[in-house]
């Protein structure tokens, strides 16, 4: 196996709304009611929508495959962090998903390299991110990539309104420079 990490364009909008709309239903879906997953997926995952983010400058997509086959994807976005974060310069790693069928199999850890090396690249200090407080594989992953708890925030899924642990992780060799 062979993951390759491109830059996503806004000619992979299409491909990239239904893949994050799967990944992101078999994620949350057991675990929340179908209304409140139809509520936030609709304006979210599709295909407008991607092609809107893909070609946002505040927002670099990488997308992780196999013999073509996308397997995973990252978001990172330039914006105001929550106070919690208090690392200069920090960016969101605002979504970060590898597909079920390619967990335990080292996709993720490389992934995470390339959204580290991204914001290093666009001279962010920190990397910060939400993650659902009842998803405890994906934070265990976070922590062991050296990111820390720093607080939480609430997130409305539809109706529910949930808590999202916020975590933060210092870079090295960021320019701390670009600001949020």
């Amino acid at each position: 196996m062979a993951l390759a990490i491109r830059r996503g364009t806004v000619a992979d909008a299409a491909a990239l709304a239904a893949f994050a709309e799967r990944i992101f239903r078999q994620t949350f879906g057991p675990d929340n009611r179908p209304d409140d997953m139809d509520a936030y997926v609709a304006p979210a995952y599709n295909e407008a929508r991607q092609a809107e983010e893909l070609g946002d400058p505040a927002v670099d997509t990488l997308l992780g495959e196999v013999d073509g086959e996308l397997v995973a994807y990252a978001q990172l976005r330039r914006g105001a962090p929550p106070p919690c974060v208090d690392l200069p310069s920090a960016r969101e790693l605002w979504r970060f998903y590898v597909g079920q069928a390619w967990h335990g199999r080292g996709i993720a850890p490389l992934m995470m390299d390339a959204a580290l090396d991204s914001a290093r690249a666009r001279g962010a200090g920190a990397l910060w991110l939400a993650v659902w407080d009842r998803n405890p594989r994906a934070i265990a992953f976070y922590g062991r990539c050296g990111f820390s708890d720093v607080g939480s925030r609430p997130f409305l899924l539809g109706r529910d309104v949930q808590v999202d642990r916020l975590m933060v992780r210092a870079l090295d060799g960021g320019a701390g420079n670009e600001g949020s």
